[in-house]
């Protein structure tokens, strides 16, 4: 009884609160005006600028911050990854916490690879299949970014994908309404594996879709969406992606 004496008090003080609010804004009244000026100037009062000082302390805040976000990653985020992931891993960078893996998905990482915590790896639900991520050597996967695994996905060495890209490797859902309505997945036909080849590098938003394999070295210009196979070594570009020329060290 005590506790909705409460709510009901605390509810009764913020509609006062929000009605005085409105009161103090919309008055025609003079010295109300002059109040609600006052009150407004207080939130524009600052200490006086003394950059030596406070530029100290933005110092000592930062290599704060980045000495507790060190100890969180050796400690923490990169075992618990670890132990999550088949192959050596050897000198892994995780930053900004651990990555996200949902549904069954096995997971091969190589060596000097550095991953953004804020990355999903999901797994297609398969009976029959465990759906495979490789990952090669010196790899780069880029904060936000998607990769979802249908029966194989693989990144060899030196791939880099940038911030926000996804790479669909099952769509999640049949095109029948009908079976999409029932909550049916996906049909095998939707299904595809999705390589990219040494040295890619998808740029910032770049989709990949099932069934896709983009050729050594080719660059994705931001924002395209792949939907077919992309030779290597080319600037590929828009929605679908093409190729927009060969690349000069590829013709080299």
């Amino acid at each position: 009884m005590s506790t909705v004496v409460v709510l009901i008090e605390e509810n009764s003080m913020i509609l006062w609160l929000e009605k005085t609010r409105c009161w103090l804004k919309h008055s025609d009244s003079s010295s109300v005006q002059s109040l609600v000026a006052a009150l407004k100037s207080l939130r524009l009062i600052s200490l006086p600028r003394c950059d030596w000082l406070f530029g100290s302390c933005y110092a000592v805040r930062n290599l704060c911050l980045s000495s507790a976000g060190t100890l969180a990653r050796v400690l923490w985020s990169t075992p618990l990854f670890r132990s999550q992931v088949i192959g050596s891993c050897n000198r892994l960078y995780l930053y900004c916490g651990i990555p996200f893996v949902a549904g069954k998905l096995q997971i091969h990482v190589g060596d000097d690879c550095r991953i953004s915590g804020q990355t999903t790896f999901s797994g297609r639900a398969d009976p029959a299949i465990e759906p495979i991520l490789y990952v090669g050597n010196n790899v780069d996967i880029g904060w936000q970014t998607t990769v979802a695994v249908g029966r194989r996905v693989v990144l060899q060495d030196n791939v880099r994908i940038a911030g926000q890209c996804f790479l669909a490797g099952y769509p999640g859902h049949p095109l029948d309404a009908k079976q999409r309505a029932a909550g049916l997945p996906c049909q095998q036909s939707q299904v595809g594996d999705i390589v990219l080849q040494r040295d890619v590098w998808l740029a910032t938003g770049v989709k990949v879709m099932a069934g896709v394999t983009i050729g050594a070295g080719t660059v994705v210009a931001a924002g395209s969406v792949v939907c077919s196979d992309l030779p290597a070594g080319v600037l590929a570009a828009g929605v679908p992606a093409q190729v927009i020329r060969q690349l000069a060290e590829a013709t080299s």
